[in-house]
């Protein structure tokens, strides 16, 4: 159960779960909380406390110091740290899947994938940690023309200091661990902000990293309202990177940020291009996969489906019927379709719904909404004109754009501001690769659904999509800077001769 057995110590009297600071759970001293509300009841279930930037302060002191000692810890002992931490958060996968399932209404199962999922990575990002932080290069000042062997060139990748790590709700604890553990492993500390619906759900995440026996302060997890301590962590000088997963907010953090390495994944339009000769049975059970899984609330779901004319009804016939397969209810039951997030989630999603039905959308299902519930709807003959064309709306809704041409098809994908990922079905190896060059986005799947993983693959956006690149060596990089020593001789070298 969360906030029990070796959780226990995570909750206060008063019901109230603790942030994490020095390696203790603490109580804030502004003595208030902040609630999250079940998605399924709308009713509050758990409360965090609402820190104060004095406590953000004194916190990030004890990060930039306990980063300076985690820097001289030998590789193989902090990768020793993370296996361990792996291990627990696998172990304890039911308390946390339990607080993903009332935090977040994720299905009861995707919810303990997501804890072993996570673990998987923390070890992996242990291994290659090891591997690529052991590596440097060697050059000699003679492979450059006007030059003599007279300078050894020895390269290093040293940490950046604190990293400020800021995941998105829809996998609080997953996006958590894939900043953290290459943060760990590369030698500098980190201070977490979860996302208020799912902050329960990373602490108990962080609890299982306090467990393993990293030292103290240099994990800490600060929870609170972002109007409070939002601007006051990701602007505080004493942070030397920052790692975000999230929408707008992301854009207006790169603006304030200030001269430090970012890395953003800001939500995407993910295009579906649908040709004539694809395997339409294969086309359609990736649409409903990647358009509707945990209620279509994934920066990689498919968000618009660009289909051929020709082949347009056939396929609209097949997803409509895999659509009325989709079980919808209670995250507890494993539903396919389960609560969006929050109430004004579900508005905006409506809002896109209502504007298409005005333009002349054709309804292949009838919209039903029930509080946050909201059942899979596929809008087909929808035009550009329509807000649903080009917006994200984090919810199982999903637009079909008929087309008569690639080129079309292509246009409509490199017209949206976002450019976070796209796939394209086709028999045709060669137009796939023509399609996939000429399509803007950081990632094209060839006959599958946009997906972030593996979770070694690279993975980035383009556009307001986001800055950098993600994947356990992306991320390992992107969290070190290079250090060079030349070694200045007083004569000409030569190994031999």
């Amino acid at each position: 159960m969360a906030g029990t057995g070796v959780f226990a110590e995570l909750v206060d009297g008063d019901g109230v779960f603790k942030y994490y600071s020095s390696g203790e759970w603490k109580k804030s001293s502004s003595g208030k909380s902040v609630p999250i509300i079940n998605p399924t009841t709308r009713q509050p279930h758990f409360k965090v406390q609402a820190c104060t930037q004095e406590e953000v302060n004194k916190l990030m002191e004890e990060a930039k110091t306990a980063q300076k000692s985690w820097a001289k810890t030998p590789l193989w002992k902090r990768a020793e740290l993370l296996h361990k931490a792996a291990a627990l958060l696998k172990e304890h996968k039911v308390p946390i899947a339990e607080c993903l399932v009332k935090e977040i209404a994720k299905p009861s199962k995707d919810a303990a994938t997501e804890a072993v999922r996570s673990g998987d990575l923390v070890s992996y990002c242990a291994e290659e940690g090891v591997r690529i932080l052991g590596e440097g290069k060697f050059l000699v000042s003679d492979s450059f023309p006007g030059n003599e062997r007279t300078k050894y060139c020895l390269t290093a990748k040293i940490p950046l200091g604190v990293i400020l790590a800021i995941p998105l709700f829809n996998y609080p604890v997953n996006l958590a661990v894939s900043k953290i553990a290459p943060a760990l492993i590369a030698g500098n500390s980190i201070v977490l902000k979860p996302p208020t619906q799912g902050a329960v759900a990373a602490l108990h995440m962080v609890h299982c990293f306090h467990l393993a026996g990293f030292p103290k302060g240099l994990i800490s997890c600060v929870t609170g309202r972002g109007s409070e301590i939002g601007d006051f962590l990701t602007m505080h000088p004493m942070v030397n990177c920052i790692s975000f997963t999230g929408g707008d907010t992301g854009i207006a953090i790169s603006k304030k940020a200030g001269m430090i390495p970012l890395q953003m994944e800001l939500g995407g339009k993910d295009a579906c291009i649908i040709l004539d000769d694809a395997d339409l049975d294969l086309a359609a059970a990736n649409i409903v996969k990647g358009g509707f899984s945990y209620s279509g609330q994934r920066c990689t779901a498919v968000k618009v489906v660009l289909v051929m004319e020709s082949v347009a009804n056939a396929l609209v016939d097949k997803v409509k019927a895999k659509v009325a397969k989709l079980t919808v209810g209670l995250p507890e039951d494993d539903s396919d379709i389960t609560p969006v997030v929050t109430e004004s989630s579900a508005n905006f999603i409506e809002g896109l719904v209502v504007d298409a039905k005005q333009k002349g959308a054709t309804f292949c299902q009838e919209y039903r909404r029930e509080g946050n519930l909201i059942w899979p709807l596929l809008l087909d003959n929808v035009r550009s004109d329509m807000r649903i064309a080009w917006e994200e709306p984090f919810g199982p809704v999903l637009p079909v754009i008929r087309i008569t041409s690639v080129e079309e098809g292509i246009h409509h994908c490199n017209a949206s501001n976002f450019g976070l990922q796209g796939c394209v079905f086709t028999r045709d190896i060669s137009k796939a690769i023509l399609i996939s060059d000429a399509m803007e986005t950081g990632t094209v799947q060839i006959n599958s659904a946009p997906a972030r993983g593996p979770d070694h693959f690279p993975f980035q956006g383009l556009k307001d999509s986001g800055i950098g690149s993600q994947g356990i060596t992306n991320s390992i990089n992107m969290m070190t800077k290079i250090k060079t020593t030349v070694i200045n001789l007083p004569t000409p070298s030569y190994t031999m001769g």
